[in-house]
């Protein structure tokens, strides 16, 4: 329908409703779905007429639309079914039951499950999660507050919320207007017409004499005759409605789609209902911004015009908003003074820091090369030229293309998101991928035959939480491959070669936008259902898009055929160009490239110049030469921090460019003989213990010969095989180690009702959604403590700010498992938690018991000892795999649903410790109180190889050990009481161990990665708490049994340690005496450790930082 015949509409419901016509107005809102008066949807949800509500939403979206219109949904079915139930209209309620919620059950079968059992209670209060039911009044009430949101949050709703602001009675007025219009036509006007119809245009009939002409006495003006008029007809103000797409195309489609990742908990609340994958296809129409010179952009969305009819932003989840204060920031905060200048043995392609360490660049090569710097010591760490690493298996067309001798360069060099894998594409077909694991060690992980003839682009996400590589080509395909090399998924669309694609998600939601060398812009859905969106670049050639730092604003900028530069800012949400950059003024012999930094800036690489833009200004900000010598396009790159600028040279090299904050990073470890002479920072809050030793690591061979120590003591944990660069930085990087000492250094609680002597704590857990915390002690009875949300803690997260309830639904009921004759003294307790925190797993020496969560309820019980279960854990890619290690050393991999053990694991001597999965590396690694690691493959079960861990001498190969793998799914934690190692899983092999000496000589009693795995937690049997960096073991802070437990505690020390899912520096422990503590730094730090003196040092004034640089010129020379 015309945009005219849509005002049409609304003309008529505004004439409608001021003739009263109130079941008319309603019925066009509905059928023609432009309009959704909320104030009448609040009348009869209040008044429950659920069959009218219904009918009112169908008009404006279906129950599986998206999982908003779901939401609303189910919250009008559930609230019908409640109000049956509580009339104790059992017959009422089963047919809601059968007939209405029935739809949801598959989506979520637990919530469906939940809701039927209602019918089995007197009252469904009894039901935790309904407790605070009150009158039908009263929540309906608080439904339509839950309805309202929806609403506005759906994409379906956008622009339908609000009825145009119009003039009374407007259609009577454009009539009148009409009329006088016709009358002034008439070739012989009356002064008083009389007009009797509308159905006919209006004249006059031939005047008995000469009579002025009037105009009709209405009340408008009368408008002046033209000269000419327009036939009216097919040309008419309301032509036929041919369907025409909405423009809303970037951002719609993604509003409009779920993954699977957002089916959770059972929960009979409105946060709870699932959410389906939405199959609607989203209309397409490819737009091409005009360019014309004079030609109004009506949908420009900076035109006054958008700005009047723009609608409201689309939200992502039902969620208030987040408002964000932006820093400050200066023209000083760009990194514009040159550095430092390096040469490679050929022209630059592409280069990329590190996520996080912010000197260490990877630079690929005109040659082929890939070479990894580090910058704060002008080193190479790494050179890896280009070979070919399994010529039989590459296809025959790349086995062709190689006879030509045409050199290969390197056309994409990318970090992976954690900083564990580089991703490397080619000029020819492949890919290489290579893990990194610390310097000096990058190491071939998988060769890739992706593409026929260039592969133009490569960039790492995360579709379905599995990190995988997106690819594309002069083949005119998208590949998105895993790391092991397995194709997923395989887009085709592109009618020119494929040159650059840009991954992405908002929420849950991932997608790819590419671009094509013919202009064209798509974007896919993980789902083979083809390209979302089809518009047209600036340009019409090579561009290259790119997100803002915090994933919320999207920009491309490429150059046309013609050599013009364009760098703009889109608007997703209606598919248009919402802002343009001015500033190019030659044309360009190439592409220039592009980068955005601080959520705030803009670079580009053009005229020999690096351009530096405001995201919100479009005139350039300023332009620098950093001091000559840029190629006509210099390639550039920004840090992750944005306080450095990677730049090429036209000599084969590349500069890089600092600010201020910059210079501190790379002159960390240039000049370690001042940093060890300032005299360090007092601190109320932490003790800096300068003249300390620094806990070592040592970094082991897994072939040292017996009879030689197996622990080297190396200063600094250094390992003697790397290379002097690895030494180098090792040794000047200025760590300080800090002592936590007394209980205001630290912030902590005790959770309530914790303590309890007559028992341990044995496992610890965070929920995975980190609002709560649940223990099994030694007698097998778990507890359950959440935090509320509020304004001392608006997340309702975990917090050691704010005292969390224990809690308990209202039964009473105790989360106890089955321990009849089961003596406790010798049990070895063990507890899962399912992904969506609905269900845990647990046993404490008798049968395994699967609670739900919300009702402590015994859902089922199964493994009856002997043997009993000693450790459990969930297949991370199916709730019904649970992996169960045994008291008689097997592994049982146990499938709940159809009650079954799949397959029995043998390879352990004695009981089972640990068990840990690796999607990556689709393994199981287990460990076992006989001081062994297994690695058992997850496809057939077989083991792949065990290993003993490396006891210190004198030491039996024998206690628990424990196993957690890395963030990266390649590095495993392995902690024993004796030490804590570092394995390769992918080589099955130790790279770095820790003993336990000097402040920390007491035995490990538990350790955990921190969220991020930046950090290893370890807790001591001596009280003591050590927290280390989780790369090189190093210590980082030493909490004393001072600082958290009470005075005189004899023998009271922590058992068990577990970190916060999502905040990196909180953990929690659990105590001897049954109590739990959550620890975090203090604000002010914000982090565990103290910060290298030179980052303290800047804190200081202005002066004294100006004589410190001065000395440590002097030194210099």
């Amino acid at each position: 329908m015309s945009s005219l015949s849509r005002e049409l509409v609304f003309l008529i419901l505004q004439f409608l409703e001021e003739e009263k016509f109130k079941e008319s107005v309603h019925r066009l809102e509905k059928e023609s779905g432009f309009f959704f008066n909320m104030k009448y949807f609040e009348e009869i949800v209040l008044a429950g007429e659920w069959d009218e509500v219904e009918k009112y939403l169908s008009g404006f979206t279906k129950v599986d639309d998206n999982r908003y219109s779901m939401k609303i949904f189910f919250e009008i079915r559930k609230q019908k079914y409640l109000e049956a139930l509580d009339r104790q209209d059992k017959g009422k309620a089963v047919e809601i039951l059968v007939q209405d919620l029935k739809v949801f059950l598959t989506f979520n079968e637990e919530l469906y499950k939940e809701i039927t059992l209602l019918l089995t209670l007197n009252n469904f209060r009894e039901n935790d999660q309904l407790s605070k039911y009150g009158d039908t009044k009263t929540a309906r009430g608080i439904m339509l507050m839950e309805l309202k949101k929806l609403i506005e949050a759906n994409p379906l709703f956008r622009d339908k919320l609000v009825f145009p602001s119009l003039r009374s009675s407007r259609l009577r007025t454009l009539i009148n207007q009409s009329l006088n219009w016709q009358h002034q036509l008439c070739k012989n006007p009356r002064p008083n017409p009389d007009i009797k119809t509308l159905f006919i245009d209006h004249t006059c009939s031939p005047p008995n004499g000469p009579l002025a002409a009037s105009p009709v006495n209405l009340p408008v003006a009368a408008m002046a005759k033209p000269t000419a008029y327009p036939s009216l007809g097919a040309h008419g103000p309301f032509p036929p409605g041919a369907a025409v797409a909405n423009a809303g195309a970037l951002a719609g489609w993604m509003a409009n789609v779920s993954g699977p990742a957002a089916l959770q908990a059972a929960v009979v609340t409105p946060s709870a209902m699932p959410i389906p994958q939405n199959q609607i296809s989203v209309l397409k129409r490819p737009r091409t911004p005009p360019a014309t010179p004079g030609i109004v952009d009506y949908q420009n969305p900076d035109h006054e015009l958008m700005k009047r009819l723009r609608p409201a932003p689309s939200v992502e989840e039902v969620t208030y908003p987040v408002f964000r204060q932006q820093a400050p920031w200066s023209v000083e905060d760009l990194p514009t003074k040159v550095a430092l200048s390096l040469h490679l043995e050929s022209a630059a392609t592409s280069m990329d820091f590190h996520p996080s360490q912010q000197t260490l660049l990877l630079v690929g090569s005109a040659a082929g090369e890939i070479i990894l710097w580090e910058l704060a010591v002008r080193e190479r760490l790494a050179s890896k030229p280009f070979k070919v690493w399994d010529m039989p298996n590459c296809s025959s067309p790349f086995q062709a293309s190689m006879v030509n001798k045409k050199p290969i360069s390197v056309t994409r060099v990318a970090w992976s998101p954690d900083g564990s894998f580089i991703g490397v594409a080619f000029t020819k077909h492949l890919i290489h991928l290579y893990a990194y694991t610390g310097p000096n060690d990058l190491r071939p992980h998988i060769e890739i035959d992706a593409h026929v003839g260039s592969v133009n682009d490569l960039a790492f996400a995360h579709p379905n939480k599995q990190l995988c590589v997106v690819t594309c080509g002069d083949d005119k395909l998208i590949k998105v491959w895993d790391l092991s090399g397995r194709k997923h998924f395989t887009f085709e669309g592109h009618e020119a070669p494929v040159y650059s694609v840009c991954p992405h998600h908002k929420e849950n939601i991932q997608f790819i936008f590419s671009t094509a060398i013919d202009g064209k812009i798509k974007a896919w859905l993980y789902d083979n259902m083809g390209s979302r969106v089809d518009y047209d670049a600036p340009g019409r050639w090579c561009t290259t898009m790119l997100y803002s730092a915090d994933g919320s604003r999207l920009f491309s900028c490429g150059t046309s055929k013609e050599g013009d530069s364009f760098l703009v800012e889109w608007n997703e949400s209606e598919g248009a160009i919402k802002r343009t950059y001015l500033g190019f003024r030659k044309k360009s012999a190439g592409v220039v490239q592009f980068d955005t930094t601080k959520n705030h800036f803009l670079a580009v690489g053009e005229d020999g110049q690096i351009k530096f833009w405001d995201m919100d200004n479009t005139n350039p900000l300023t332009s620098i030469d950093a001091e000559g010598g840029l190629p006509t396009l210099p390639r550039l790159r920004f840090n992750k921090e944005g306080n450095l600028l990677a730049v090429t040279t036209a000599d084969n090299g590349f500069k890089i460019l600092a600010n201020t904050a910059g210079f501190r990073s790379l002159r960390a470890m240039e000049s370690p003989a001042f940093e060890a002479l300032r005299t360090p920072v007092d601190s109320s809050s932490m003790k800096a213990v300068s003249g300390a030793p620094v806990v070592s690591a040592t970094a082991v061979s897994c072939q040292v010969e017996r009879g030689s120590p197996a622990i080297l003591q190396m200063p600094n944990g250094v390992d003697p095989s790397k290379s002097r660069v690895d030494d180098a930085t090792d040794k000047t990087k200025p760590w300080q180690l800090s002592e936590i000492l007394d209980s205001v250094q630290c912030r902590q609680v005790t959770l309530a009702d914790s303590t309890d002597s007559s028992t341990k704590v044995i496992r610890l857990l965070y929920t995975n959604s980190g609002v709560g915390i649940l223990s099994l002690g030694s007698n097998g009875i778990q507890r359950l403590w959440k935090w509320a949300r509020n304004e001392q803690n608006p997340s309702g997260k975990a917090t050691a700010s704010a005292v969390p309830q224990h809690w308990q639904p209202s039964s009473g009921l105790l989360m106890t498992n089955d321990v009849s004759g089961v003596n406790l003294e010798e049990a070895v307790p063990c507890i899962a938690l399912s992904k969506n925190d609905s269900y845990v797993m647990s046993a404490a020496g008798g049968k395994v018991s699967l609670f739900n969560m919300m009702t402590f309820k015994v859902m089922t019980t199964f493994m009856a000892p002997p043997p009993a279960s000693t450790f459990l854990a969930f297949h991370p890619q199916d709730n019904n795999i649970i992996a169960i290690g045994m008291e008689d050393s097997t592994i049982h991999i146990y499938n709940v649903r159809v009650d079954e053990v799949k397959s029995k694991l043998k390879g352990h001597q004695k009981h089972i410790t640990g068990l840990a999965f690796s999607t990556t590396l689709s393994i199981l690694v287990s460990s076992g109180a006989d001081a062994q690691i297994c690695f058992w493959s997850i496809d057939t079960w077989e083991k792949k190889k065990s290993v003993t861990i490396q006891m210190p001498a004198g030491k039996a190969p024998t206690g628990e050990t424990r196993v957690q793998f890395h963030a990266n799914q390649i590095r495993i934690l392995a902690v024993h009481e004796t030490q804590l190692a570092i394995y390769d899983a992918s080589k099955m092999e130790c790279i770095r161990q820790w003993i336990p000496q000097d402040g920390l000589s007491g035995p490990i009693s538990s350790a955990v990665y921190s969220c991020n795995s930046q950090l290893i937690y370890a807790a001591f049997r001596d009280g003591n708490i050590g927290i280390f960096d989780a790369d090189s073991l190093r210590l980082r802070c030493r909490i004393a049994p001072t600082a958290y437990l009470p005075r005189g505690s004899q023998g009271l020390a922590p058992l068990v340690v577990a970190a916060h899912p999502q905040e990196p520096n909180q953990f929690a422990i659990g105590l001897t005496d049954g109590s739990v503590k959550v620890i975090e730094p203090t604000e002010p730090e914000g982090k565990w450790g103290m910060a290298p003196q030179s980052e303290t040092m800047n804190s200081m004034t202005t002066s004294s930082s100006t004589t410190s640089n001065h000395a440590s010129e002097q030194l210099r020379r």
